[in-house]
C-alpha cells in the first residue's frame, strides 16, 4: 500500500496506515504511554483476576499484593521495552516484525495476534453490553430482551468505532481525560467495595506456598501485559526517536501497574471473604450485588467506561494488524470491518451460546502460547539491535530486503514454531474438569499445573533464536545495523 499523508490531530481521521512515520512527523512525550496503559487497565476485569489468586491459588492478601506488583509492573515493563521498536522504526509492532520473520514468515504471528485482539474485543464488548443492560434495568426498569441486547451491543461498538476510527491523536487525547474521569469514578466504587470486605477472614487467611506465588505472578503477567506486548509499538510509533527508552518503559510499567495493583488487590480482598466473584459467569452482576443499590448507577457507568477505554485500543491495533496481513483498505475501513466481526461475536455469545467466558478464556489460553513465542524471538532481536528499512518493510515482493529465503527468515520462524510446540507440551486448556479442549503430555507437571506453558514458550523462542539467529549488525543479510536497545534504555 502506498504511503498516505498522516492527519494526526484530535478529531480528524488518521489517514496513515502501517507505513512508517518519518521523523519530521514525530511528536509527543513518553508520558503518553502512561495514559495509554492506564486507560487499558481500568476495567472491572482486573477484579476477577485478583479474586482468582485467593480462590484458586490459595494466596493470602499480602501474597496477592506482591503477585500483583511483580506481575503487573513486570509484564508492562516488557510491553514498554518492546514498544521501543515502534519509536525506532515508526511502524506498528507486527509490521516491524516483518524484518525479523520475513515477509511471508510474519503471516503466522500476525494472524495469531489478530485473533487474540478480536478475542479480547469480544470479551470487552459482551461484558460492556451486560453492564449497559444492567444500567438500563437499574435506572429505568427496562428488562433485558433480544432487541435491547442488540441495541446495547451497537451502542458500545459505535463508541469504539468513533474513537478507534478517528485514530491515534484522538485516542491519545481520550486516554488522558477519560482516564481521569473513569479513574476517579472507579476509586469511589472501589472505596464502597472495600467497605464490604470481611477483614477478619482476610487477616486470618493463611499464606499459600511459595510455588503458588511464582505461579500467581505468571498468571497475572499472562492475563495483563503479555496480552498487550504485541501492540506496544502501535502507540509509540509517533514518538520522536530522541525520547529515552527508559522513560518509555517506566511510563508503561507505572501506567498499567497502578490501576492493576489496586484492582487485583481489591479483588483478592473481596474473594477472601466470598469466593463467588472468582467463579461468576457475569462479573458485572457479581460485583454489582456487593454494592448498595444507590451505587449501582455510578458503578455501571464506570464499568462501561473502563471497558471502552480498553476496547478502543485493542480495536485500533486490530485494524493495523489486518492491514499487515494484506488487507488493502484504508486504516479506518479496517477498523470498521473489525467492529463488524466484534458485533457478530457479541450476538453469538449473548443470544446463542450457553456459555461465554469459559470457551473464550480457554481459546485465549491457547493463543497465549504462540504470542509468547513471538515475544521471545522479538525480545532477543531487539536486544541485539536492529535498524528498520522503511521501504523494505512495505515491499512485500521478492525485491524486499526482508524477503530472505522464499519470504521466510528461517531462524526466527523455526524458533517460533519450536517454542509453540514446547509451550503446548505444558498447556492445558479447559472450561471445567470434564470439558478439556487440549492437554499437553506434560500438563500434569508443576509448570503445566500452574499455567506456565506460555512462559516455557517465551523462553524456548528466545533460546532457539539466540542460538541460530544472526545479530543484525554482524552477519544478518538484511544489512540492518543499529545500536542495541539496551543502550537506548540506559540513555
Amino acid at each position: 500500500m502506498t504511503a498516505s499523508k498522516t492527519n494526526d490531530r484530535v478529531g480528524a481521521v488518521e489517514t496513515r496506515g502501517i507505513e512508517p512515520v518519518p521523523e519530521s512527523e514525530r511528536h509527543g512525550r513518553a508520558g503518553q504511554m502512561f495514559w495509554t496503559w492506564f486507560a487499558a487497565n481500568i476495567s472491572i476485569l482486573g477484579l476477577p483476576l485478583g479474586a482468582t489468586l485467593v480462590a484458586f491459588r490459595g494466596l493470602n492478601i499480602w501474597q496477592s499484593v506482591l503477585v500483583a506488583v511483580v506481575g503487573a509492573f513486570g509484564s508492562f515493563a516488557l510491553v514498554g521495552a518492546l514498544s521501543l521498536a515502534g519509536k525506532k522504526g515508526g511502524a506498528p509492532a507486527l509490521t516491524l516484525s516483518r524484518s525479523v520473520f520475513g515477509q511471508r514468515g510474519n503471516a503466522g504471528p500476525t494472524l495469531i495476534s489478530w485473533l487474540s485482539r478480536v478475542g479480547w474485543e469480544t470479551i470487552s464488548t459482551t461484558t460492556a453490553a451486560y453492564a449497559l443492560l444492567a444500567l438500563l434495568d437499574t435506572a429505568f426498569g427496562v428488562g433485558r430482551n433480544t432487541v435491547l441486547t442488540i441495541v446495547c451491543l451497537l451502542v458500545f461498538i459505535g463508541c469504539t468505532l468513533l474513537i478507534s476510527g478517528l485514530g491515534h491523536a484522538t485516542i491519545m487525547w481520550i486516554n488522558k481525560w477519560a482516564t481521569v474521569v473513569f479513574g476517579l469514578l472507579n476509586l469511589v466504587v472501589m472505596g464502597f467495595l472495600a467497605a464490604t470486605v470481611d477483614w477478619a477472614k482476610v487477616l486470618d487467611t493463611p499464606a499459600g506456598p511459595a510455588s503458588a506465588v511464582v505461579a500467581g505472578i505468571g498468571f497475572i503477567a499472562s492475563g495483563t501485559g503479555i496480552g498487550w506486548a504485541n501492540a506496544g509499538a502501535d502507540y509509540a510509533r509517533y514518538l520522536p526517536r530522541a525520547i529515552p527508552g527508559r522513560r518509555l518503559i517506566t511510563a508503561s510499567a507505572f501506567g498499567a501497574g497502578i490501576p492493576l495493583v489496586l484492582l487485583i488487590s481489591l479483588g483478592s480482598l473481596l474473594s477472601a471473604g466470598d469466593g463467588s466473584l472468582a467463579t461468576a459467569a457475569d462479573p458485572v452482576a457479581a460485583i454489582n450485588a456487593m454494592l448498595p443499590s444507590w451505587m449501582a448507577i455510578p458503578y455501571l457507568v464506570a464499568a462501561f467506561g473502563g471497558l471502552l477505554m480498553s476496547n478502543h485500543l485493542s480495536t485500533y491495533s486490530a485494524g493495523l494488524t489486518m492491514i499487515t496481513l494484506g488487507l488493502r483498505v484504508p486504516r479506518a475501513a479496517a477498523v470498521a470491518l473489525d467492529v463488524v466481526l466484534m458485533f457478530a461475536g457479541g450476538i453469538y455469545f449473548m443470544l446463542i451460546a450457553d456459555d461465554f467466558y469459559g470457551p473464550f478464556s480457554t481459546f485465549l489460553t491457547l493463543l497465549a502460547v504462540p504470542i509468547s513465542a513471538w515475544i521471545g524471538v522479538i525480545a532477543v532481536d531487539s536486544l541485539w539491535g536492529r535498524s528498520y528499512d522503511s521501504e523494505a518493510l512495505m515491499d512485500t515482493t521478492r525485491t524486499s530486503r526482508y524477503w530472505y529465503s522464499g519470504g521466510f527468515r528461517i531462524p526466527a520462524v523455526a524458533g517460533w514454531a519450536a517454542a509453540i510446540v514446547a509451550g503446548l507440551l505444558f498447556t492445558k486448556a479447559s472450561t471445567s474438569d470434564s470439558d478439556v479442549w487440549f492437554a499437553g503430555p506434560l500438563a500434569h507437571t508443576w509448570l503445566g499445573v500452574n499455567g506456565l506453558g506460555w512462559a516455557v514458550s517465551m523462553a524456548v523462542g528466545a533460546a532457539v533464536y539466540a542460538l541460530f539467529g544472526r545479530r543484525p549488525g554482524v552477519a544478518d543479510r538484511d544489512g540492518a545495523t543499529g545500536s542495541p536497545t539496551l543502550q537506548e534504555v540506559r540513555r
